[in-house]
């Protein structure tokens, strides 16, 4: 269950406000509560060898009628068939920009290391605009999903608590860097750990995993489950995570954009 976590992390996290999940025995498509691609995610891919074409159209067309011209198709270790990556390619799939993810896990408490951050949930509705600013600016989200995100914050503070929270990373009391947590009976799930360009090194990457170590230990569930870039795996690797699965990441741009 842990790796399936780690390969198929949107299947499992509760569904927030303007949020929606579908479930097929062939797919999960995860409908986020904003426009930009990596919003609609496609996981859990289970396909027959002479289903692909069919599927792909099924999932387009579930996806457009929502009125996304767009989404990610995330193709773990697990998924069927296993040449599934260049099929979905031959369909007019393209790599995305960050091509491959590496799904991690961490059950033991993470390595320590000298820092000169502290992190913490976030308590105010105005720390929570400005982690999201952190988040889109270090991911170079579009404006538009900022300014989506930024109007419905209030929406979605609401949704911190049990299930889900928001951390920011400070340095001589600045906010420098933000991610996420997802609570699960199984784990807890890491998301969108990122940082100022200009504060980097100075251990606020560190510090956000080792709060959120802390809350699973806390909640009796001392096990973190992510899933890794090329910037955050070293630091992941050296933390203690390690690799139990490897994510292909395919955008799928179907339709017109406005």
């Amino acid at each position: 269950m842990i790796r399936e976590l780690a390969e198929n992390a949107n299947t499992y996290t509760p569904v927030g406000p303007d949020e929606e999940r579908v479930v097929d025995p062939r797919y999960v498509i995860s409908f986020g509560a904003g426009t930009d691609p990596h919003f609609t995610s496609v996981q859990r891919l289970r396909l027959e060898r002479d289903g692909v074409v069919d599927v792909v159209a099924e999932v387009r067309e579930a996806v457009a009628a929502r009125g996304r011209p767009a989404c990610i198709w995330e193709v773990g270790d697990s998924a069927t068939p296993d040449d599934l990556v260049q099929r979905l390619l031959a369909l007019g799939c393209e790599p995305d920009r960050v091509p491959l993810a590496v799904g991690m896990v961490l059950t033991e408490r993470p390595a320590d290391g000298v820092s000169n951050a502290t992190a913490r949930r976030v308590e105010t509705l105005a720390e929570y605009e400005e982690a999201i600013c952190i988040a889109h600016a270090a991911f170079e989200m579009p404006v538009k999903s900022t300014e989506e995100a930024l109007a419905r914050a209030s929406i979605d503070f609401a949704r911190e608590g049990d299930q889900w929270a928001t951390y920011l990373a400070f340095v001589d009391g600045r906010a420098v860097a933000r991610a996420t947590s997802q609570f699960t009976e199984h784990g807890v799930l890491l998301f969108g750990g990122a940082t100022r360009d200009e504060e980097r090194g100075k251990g606020a990457y560190r510090a956000l995993v080792r709060a959120r170590w802390d809350d699973a230990v806390a909640r009796g569930i001392p096990v973190l489950v992510t899933q890794a870039g090329p910037m955050s795996l070293p630091i992941l690797t050296r933390l203690g995570f390690r690799e139990v699965s490897r994510i292909h990441i395919l955008l799928d741009q179907f339709g017109e954009s406005d």
